[in-house]
């Protein structure tokens, strides 16, 4: 079994904590002897992350908010929701009855758009919600039955895709979160750089890259010893909505990047990040099942994945955001009104400042038979970059 790994500069896992680590570690463990002593990095994250009763999003540690280890923008402030909730609208509006929000997290962002649907008088027909962490489909519940209880009937989940999809899909920080193989280019070949033991803890180790990531990377004539992550696990659920998609749009918010940024000389050791408790790191062998591990999207790939649709828009969160009414809806609040208005003011800051969230963040929409331009990218859009 592998020896718990060790961070003196992060704060320490309860005892607990400690033994459901150590559990998923040897069920990774097995799966590496199993697989004669190598399994790809995507296989690894898929374990760390969705091992049934183990994984990080499975295991029922708090993940969100002040108290665990990350916070979305729905968390942040309901002034993401609310401006979303405006494109929403605008697209409901055109005859498509419902949501379907991927990863629902706490439920924060469900709560809000009900909400702010409902003012706006465009509620969907349905609310559905495929969430497949068990213990965060209860919080959902237990969220919007205490903040939106006339609105609950309305809300249903899935265990699977539906299907046929007449819908709006949203999906906030759930690309980044999708298991990506790790490569690297080594003397003009590409490797791909898998998980293996070594000891008594896990290493890296490199193998020749099967046809589908020497594909994948082929196209970016990456210089030697330049090291990335491809999903393909992203661009396979794009593919798959999009082949459900009768009428409807994806819209997908989360950090990265058009392709020939995320492959930029200067980033020559991909994007691999880590987060406990509002700490990053990149030590994805740290502590499995305690920590998130993520990496940026390439939107390229996004696009190329739902070529079958019209691609209607990708630009930054804050162009996005303040496109569909984010800085109206502050100024709706009295300024005078300190204790509303001053932590208000703040989050709309850390939406939309390029040093927060507002550049890094960006959105992508896809679509079948939707009139467009829409609103959250009538300025700015940057669709030609992809």
């Amino acid at each position: 079994m592998t020896e718990l790994p060790k961070n003196p500069t992060l704060p320490q896992p309860s005892a607990d904590a400690l033994a459901l680590s150590a559990r998923l570690q040897a069920l990774i463990d097995d799966e590496i002897r199993a697989a004669d002593g190598w399994i790809s990095f995507a296989r690894y994250m898929e374990l760390a992350l969705y091992a049934p009763g183990l994984g990080y999003y499975s295991a029922g540690s708090r993940k969100l908010g002040a108290a665990g280890d990350f916070i979305t923008a729905p968390e942040l402030s309901p002034l993401f929701g609310r401006a979303l909730a405006r494109q929403l609208a605008e697209l409901l509006a055109q005859d498509i009855p419902d949501i379907l929000e991927l990863g629902a997290g706490s439920g924060a962002l469900a709560a809000v758009l009900l909400q702010e649907l409902a003012a706006l008088g465009h509620l969907p027909q349905r609310y559905r919600i495929l969430e497949v962490s068990a213990d965060l489909r209860e919080r959902q519940k237990a969220h919007l039955s205490a903040t939106v209880p006339q609105f609950v009937e309305r809300v249903q989940w899935l265990d699977q895709l539906p299907e046929h999809l007449n819908a709006v899909v949203i999906g906030n920080e759930v690309l980044d979160a999708l298991p990506v193989h790790r490569v690297r280019m080594q003397q003009g070949r590409i490797e791909e750089i898998g998980v293996t033991m070594q000891g008594n803890g896990f290493a890296w180790a490199q193998r020749p890259a099967p046809a589908a990531l020497q594909q994948a990377i082929a196209a970016h004539a990456l210089p030697d010893d330049y090291e990335t992550e491809i999903s393909l696990a992203a661009p396979a659920l794009i593919t798959s909505l999009a082949q459900r998609l009768t009428r409807g749009a994806l819209l997908f918010i989360d950090y990265g990047f058009p392709a020939r940024e995320f492959f930029h000389p200067q980033r020559n050791r991909g994007t691999l990040m880590c987060h406990y408790r509002h700490h990053a790191h990149d030590d994805p062998f740290l502590w499995p099942g305690l920590q998130d591990i993520t990496a940026h999207v390439d939107f390229s790939a996004v696009a190329h994945a739902g070529a079958t649709l019209d691609l209607l828009g990708y630009t930054g969160q804050a162009q996005f955001l303040i496109n569909c009414g984010i800085t109206e809806l502050l100024a709706a609040v009295p300024a005078a009104d300190a204790a509303r208005y001053a932590p208000l003011a703040a989050q709309a800051q850390k939406l939309l400042s390029p040093a927060e969230m507002g550049e890094l963040f960006k959105v992508i929409a896809l679509g079948r038979g939707v009139t467009a331009p829409l609103a959250g990218f009538r300025r700015g859009d940057r669709s030609h970059t992809l």
